[in-house]
This record gives C-alpha cells, sequence and structure tokens, in this order.
C-alpha cells in the first residue's frame, strides 16, 4: 500500500482542513485548481448555473448521463445551484461568502463586477477574503476583453512556435498546458496568500492569466533570447541544448534516452556496441554532441536498430542512464509501478457507480490527501449547504459571464 493510501498512526487530518472555498468556475483553469485544494482538504463549494452548470458537464464521453471527465476533474467537492443575478441567489451568496476564506472565479473579466460581486464590491464587508481572478490574458490590458482559451494562449505564449517539428504545420502541446499550468499558478498563489493572512488577517485579490502562466514556461527560450537574441524553434522531441535528449529509433519504434551529462554520456557509451562514440572528437563535450547531433542521432539509431524498446530500455537502465518507452495512455493507466504506489483509486457516484481517479502527485508523511467522492450530480448539495448557512433555498435561471 502507498504512504498515501495508508491508515497508519503518523496520518494527520488533510493539510487544508478548515479552509472553505466558493468556486464560480467553468472549463478547467478555475476548476482545476480549486480541485488541488479539495484534494488537500479544502471544502470546495463549486456554485453552478441553474440547469446548466459546468460547460464539462456536457463534455463526452459520458457514464449514466455523466460526464467522465467532469467527474473526475471536479471531484471532492459539493455543488449548488446558484443566480447570482437573482436578489435570492445574491443573498445566498453573501451569506456563503461570510464563512469563506476563498473565492475562486473564471468568468469572463468584469463579469462579476457588473453584478456587484467583484473583488472591490465585497473587500470592505470581507477583509480576509482572498480573490482569486483566472482569465485568459489578465484583468487589465489591451487583451483583457477578449475571449481566452488554452489554445489562443499557446499560440501567443510563443509555446506553438517550438512544439512539433521543423517544417511541419503549427502544433499544440498534447495537454491542455495552459490551462492547468494556470491553475497550479491559482492553487499556489491561493496558498501564499492564505500564509501571509495569518501575519496581516487580511485577504487580497489575485490575479492570474493563462498567457502570463504560459510565458514563464518558457525557460530555455529567455535565456536564449535574452542571451544572444537566438530565437527558439521546434525541435521534435529533440531538447533545445543538450544532446542526445530525445526519442531515438529502435528496431520496433521508439524510445526516449537523457545521456545530456558528461557521466550519463560515458555510461550511455559503455551500452551496447558504442564504445567508439565516446572517443570520437565531434562528441568529446557537450556542446559538441549538440552542435553535431544530426550525425549523433543517425549513429545512435543505426546501432539501436538491431534492438527493440525492450532491450534498450532493460540495458541502459542496467548502466544508469535515463530512459524510457512512449506509453500511449492505455499503458500509462495499467501501469504496474503506478499501481504498485497506489496512484489510482476509487470513487463511488450516485449514478455512475464507481469512478477510478487519478491520483493527486502530492505525497505528504504526515497529511492525508483527500480520497473522497467524484463530482457530484448538478446541485446536490444546494438545499443541504444553503440551509447549513441560512435555511433558504433558492432557484434561478443564469449566471453572467463566459469562461477564459
Amino acid at each position: 500500500m502507498s504512504p498515501e493510501s495508508s491508515q497508519s498512526p503518523q496520518k494527520t487530518r488533510p493539510p487544508l482542513h478548515g479552509v472553505t472555498v466558493l468556486e464560480i468556475g467553468v472549463f478547467i483553469a478555475g476548476p482545476f485548481a480549486t480541485t488541488q485544494l479539495a484534494d488537500l482538504g479544502a471544502r470546495v463549494i463549486k456554485i453552478e448555473t441553474p440547469g446548466v452548470g459546468d460547460t464539462v458537464r456536457s463534455s463526452a464521453p459520458f457514464i449514466a448521463g455523466e460526464s467522465s471527465t467532469f467527474m473526475r476533474m471536479n471531484r471532492n467537492k459539493e455543488s449548488i445551484e446558484l443566480d447570482l443575478k437573482s436578489p435570492a441567489g445574491r443573498a445566498a451568496f453573501l451569506t456563503l461568502l461570510k464563512s469563506a476564506d476563498v473565492l475562486v472565479e473564471n468568468l469572463r473579466p468584469g463579469s462579476l463586477r457588473k453584478m456587484g460581486l467583484g473583488y472591490e464590491d465585497l473587500r470592505e464587508e470581507f477583509p480576509a477574503l482572498v480573490y482569486a481572478s483566472v482569465s485568459g490574458w489578465g484583468q487589465d490590458g489591451p487583451l483583457a476583453p477578449q475571449p481566452g482559451l488554452d489554445i489562443m494562449a499557446q499560440a501567443r505564449s510563443g509555446l506553438m512556435s517550438i512544439t512539433g517539428f521543423p517544417d511541419a504545420p503549427p502544433a499544440k502541446v498534447g495537454v491542455p498546458i495552459c490551462d492547468l499550468t494556470t491553475a497550479l499558478y491559482t492553487a499556489m498563489a491561493i496558498l501564499a496568500a492564505l500564509y501571509e493572512r495569518r501575519d496581516s488577517g487580511l485577504g487580497q485579490y489575485l490575479d492570474v492569466s493563462l498567457f502570463e502562466s504560459a510565458v514563464s514556461l518558457g525557460v530555455w527560450e529567455v535565456g536564449s533570447w535574452f542571451a544572444t537574441g537566438a530565437v527558439g524553434r521546434p525541435n521534435g522531441s529533440a531538447h533545445q541544448a543538450l544532446a542526445p535528449y530525445q526519442a531515438v529509433r529502435a528496431a520496433d519504434g521508439y524510445v526516449t534516452i537523457g545521456a545530456n551529462t558528461d557521466s550519463t554520456w560515458k555510461r550511455f557509451c559503455s551500452a551496447f556496441d558504442l564504445a567508439d562514440l565516446a572517443g570520437d572528437p565531434r562528441f568529446a563535450t557537450s556542446p559538441l554532441r549538440m552542435e553535431n547531433r544530426p550525425e549523433l542521432i543517425a549513429l545512435i539509431e543505426e546501432r539501436f536498430a538491431a534492438h527493440t524498446i525492450a532491450d534498450v530500455v532493460a540495458e541502459l537502465e542496467r548502466v544508469g542512464v535515463p530512459v524510457a518507452p512512449i506509453n500511449d495512455y492505455s499503458q500509462v493507466f495499467t501501469d504496474e509501478h503506478l499501481h504498485a504506489r497506489g496512484f489510482f483509486w476509487n470513487s463511488e457516484h450516485p449514478t455512475a457507480g464507481t469512478v477510478e481517479q487519478v491520483g493527486n502527485p502530492m505525497r505528504f508523511s504526515r497529511s492525508e490527501v483527500v480520497r473522497s467522492h467524484p463530482a457530484p450530480p448538478l446541485g446536490a448539495d444546494t438545499e443541504r449547504v444553503l440551509a447549513e448557512v441560512s435555511g433558504a433555498r433558492v432557484d434561478g435561471d443564469t449566471q453572467e459571464g463566459q469562461q477564459s
């Protein structure tokens, strides 16, 4: 059993036990941020449009009418339906804020301000509130009013200009990397603001954008540009500055190798029949290996042509060189290592039944990470939550705003 799932006496309550988060979010960036907080023990109350809910609820595939993606991406939360444009809905929302520590929203910038629920509208009455706004381009600046989705952020940030192969059509990163990175930055900013609040007693406003989050990922590109003016270009699977560090062809497919330091390069050359490469002056140093990468990779693939992926992985593991096969997701979700560490876990949904969850990568030696339930049906907790705070039940129509 993995340490994360252990019920040993050393385990304590989750790190964010006692923190209450209100989420007004759709799609990925805002909801994925609050899922991190929920996994860490925060109580997350997801406020959804009556009768409609988060757009991801309508995303296939479905299990017993419930979106498979939504049930996993919004786990460990409560769902209430609230029309923030109605007087009753607004009143209930303000009552919820009295016991909330954090508000996370990722509507179009200005949507909540138009309803009188922007940070400046709330800060006097709720001075300790940490209010996080997630958007495509930020809350100000020329692009702020524009809708911003992950692919637009990938495009403007430069990520798409370095993804894929040279002379090929533009390609985006396979996962919504801007949404997900923004979500993680948002969760980190919230934790920092809560930590600071312990001293000041005050909350603050957080403005996190997909665009800036994506630009922050260009660590090698910023180094090149500000040092030499060189502009990054797509390199397929190859590294921007190190070699050999990429996918190479074996007899039955591709395998990734990372002989990117002098010591790993020497160990790499001790494998198979590669010893002559160690003495080749073209590859004597890391800069030379990078300069002569096309010739180097051609030689490596020539030697690997007689070996299967399994052979290459076994031999390079033996000599201590970083190596990995390129798995598809059927292999990932059945991976022996992940199952041995208890990374996957099962949760029960009232209509969809057993829902297998992907674990949270954060592991604590003493604190538990929450493994409770998949995302609930739309509005499943409305009556209970509103009764808890005010004894009211609120029904309504629509909620203004659009995800950014």
